[in-house]
Formats: C-alpha cells, sequence, structure tokens
C-alpha cells in the first residue's frame, strides 16, 4: 500500500512513476517475480493511475490534444510488439534492457538540470 501511495503521488507530479521509478520499485522489492510479469503488473496498474491523473490534467487545461492523437498513434501499435517482445526475451537480457533504460534517463534528468 506504501508503494502504490508512493507511485500515485510521483505519477501525479513527474508522469515518470508509472514506468520507469514503478518498475524499479518493484523490481527491487519483489526480486523473486520475473522481469515480464513485473513490467506487466506495473503497467496494469499505471493504465487506471494515469487514467485518472490524465483526466485531472485535461479539466485543468494542461493537455495539448494534438500531440496526444500524435503520441497515441504511435504508441499503441508499439505497446502490441513490445508486450510479445517482452514474454520471449530472456529474463537477463529484459533486466539489462530495463537497466540501460532507466540508467540512461536518471543520467538525461540529472544533466539536463545543470
Amino acid at each position: 500500500m506504501v508503494v502504490g501511495a508512493l507511485l500515485g503521488v510521483c505519477v501525479t507530479l513527474s508522469s515518470v512513476g508509472a514506468g520507469a521509478f514503478g518498475a524499479a520499485i518493484l523490481l527491487t522489492i519483489y526480486s523473486q517475480i520475473p522481469a515480464a510479469r513485473i513490467i506487466g503488473t506495473d503497467i496494469a496498474h499505471a493504465v487506471p493511475l494515469t487514467f485518472i491523473a490524465g483526466i485531472g490534467y485535461l479539466l485543468a487545461g494542461y493537455v495539448n490534444l494534438p500531440l496526444l492523437g500524435s503520441l497515441l498513434i504511435g504508441s499503441l501499435p508499439a505497446i502490441h510488439l513490445g508486450s510479445r517482445l517482452s514474454s520471449q526475451v530472456p529474463e537477463r537480457l529484459l533486466l539489462q534492457i530495463l537497466t540501460i533504460i532507466l540508467l540512461s534517463l536518471g543520467i538525461y534528468y540529472s544533466l539536463s538540470n545543470i
């Protein structure tokens, strides 16, 4: 429950929590669960979480609808591909890919504030 509350705050404030932060926390706490299952759980958790946060931002006037449409057109087909690949990629490789993505994001955001 505490992890869920932490992720809820992070997603609402930064939009980072649902994917990157959520997966990292879940992989750390539940290291015995396969990475593909953690990623699937994190995504299933992110859907209602980000939907509710998105409605709040939409009602406040903070959503660029043309950009949202463009993102959805590109993202929706890629979701199918990514979910199929994650079930076929070896566990170790999936963890390495996730580590590289999270590390790269951390370095990028750390340096972008300088």
